[in-house]
């Protein structure tokens, strides 16, 4: 057999031991990204409803950058609250 067979509570614990080693950064994006694909978003639409730059945006979702608690308000209050179509 080429793969363990691995159980549902086993791939629990190894997908919530590698959420627990990601940085703040890189949970926050991830979030974020769910969010508003679960919202069906762009990236452009929020951005823009948030006032930041779409680059920004796409680095902010990646864990790359650093985001403000004033730009994090931006983006939740404003650019993810966007009524669905």
């Amino acid at each position: 057999m080429l793969f363990d067979k691995v159980t549902y509570k086993q791939m629990y614990f190894k997908s919530h031991r590698v959420l627990l080693l990601m940085d703040i950064k890189t949970k926050i994006g991830l979030r974020i990204k769910e969010i508003r694909t679960e919202k069906e978003l762009t990236q452009e639409a929020v951005a823009f409803k948030a006032e930041i730059d779409r680059t920004f945006m796409n680095h902010v979702e990646n864990g790359k950058r650093n985001v403000s608690v004033e730009t994090l308000e931006k983006l939740v209050c404003t650019g993810l609250e966007m009524i669905n179509h």
